[in-house]
């Protein structure tokens, strides 16, 4: 009768066992808040005509910053700026420059503080980058940090799953201008207007020559196309999504 009963108890747990692993593999599948996804959001599914402007912030010596900001203000757009917190410590101008982004009402993400290559260093090493430009950042505009993006868009599975057990959502993109090589104002603008399309997160730098002259005409183009241009926060989903094996963040 014991031994039946030991038996009994064994199978009840493996029953167990088994449904919790189905259920857990479900809620990855499904992008539930609590799990930790493995990859990043590079685009939303959605209906609306809307996108993200985002904008890596990086150590630069011909700085278009505040000739960018200008160019949203113009257009009464608001953007997502990737903010890396070595830049912000570089100097006391660099400090001014977050909270000018700030003072524009415009979204902030975590870039990292130094830029290293996120899937070659440890976890420790990657907790010491997010934890001190979060805490750069709301020391100097009090904001929250909620969204990362990976230094030169490399990550593996450790890393995505470390940046989401933070609570914090990794965010890539599907519209790359490639500005920073600075090969000519046509390429770069023609390589935007091909590619974008609803749900689409554009990527932008601070330090591009031909930038704030090609957001001048893409902004002014899409918005009359009938495209809202929206921060990342506003754009994506928080729970019962998940993302597709092409980075696409589809609401259940």
């Amino acid at each position: 009768m014991k031994r039946r009963y030991r038996v009994g108890i064994s199978l009840l747990l493996l029953i167990l066992t088994v449904a919790c692993s189905i259920i857990a593999t479900e809620k990855v599948k499904y992008g539930f808040t609590e799990v930790y996804n493995d990859k990043p959001i590079y685009r939303v599914n959605t209906d609306e005509k809307k996108l993200a402007l985002t904008f890596d912030i990086n150590w630069a010596e011909n700085e278009e910053l505040f000739n960018i900001l200008e160019v949203l203000d113009k257009y009464n757009v608001k953007a997502t700026f990737f903010i890396m917190g070595g830049w912000v410590n570089y100097s006391e101008e660099n400090r001014e420059k977050l909270i000018k982004i700030k003072e524009g009402d415009h979204e902030i993400g975590n870039h990292s503080y130094i830029h290293p290559i996120f899937s070659k260093i440890s976890e420790e090493r990657i907790m010491e980058e997010i934890d001190k430009t979060n805490k750069i950042i709301e020391e100097t505009v009090g904001e929250e940090v909620k969204l990362f993006r990976f230094p030169s868009g490399d990550y593996n599975k450790k890393a995505t799953e470390f940046i989401a057990k933070q609570g914090m959502i990794s965010i890539q993109w599907d519209v790359d201008s490639v500005d920073w090589k600075q090969t000519s104002a046509e390429e770069e603008y023609s390589r935007v207007m091909k590619k974008v399309s609803a749900g689409s997160i554009l990527l932008f730098h601070n330090n591009a020559k031909y930038t704030p002259g090609n957001l001048d005409k893409i902004i002014k183009e899409l918005q009359e196309e009938g495209y809202n241009f929206v921060t990342v926060g506003e754009m994506i989903y928080y729970d019962d999504y998940y993302i597709d094996e092409k980075g696409e963040q589809i609401k259940k």
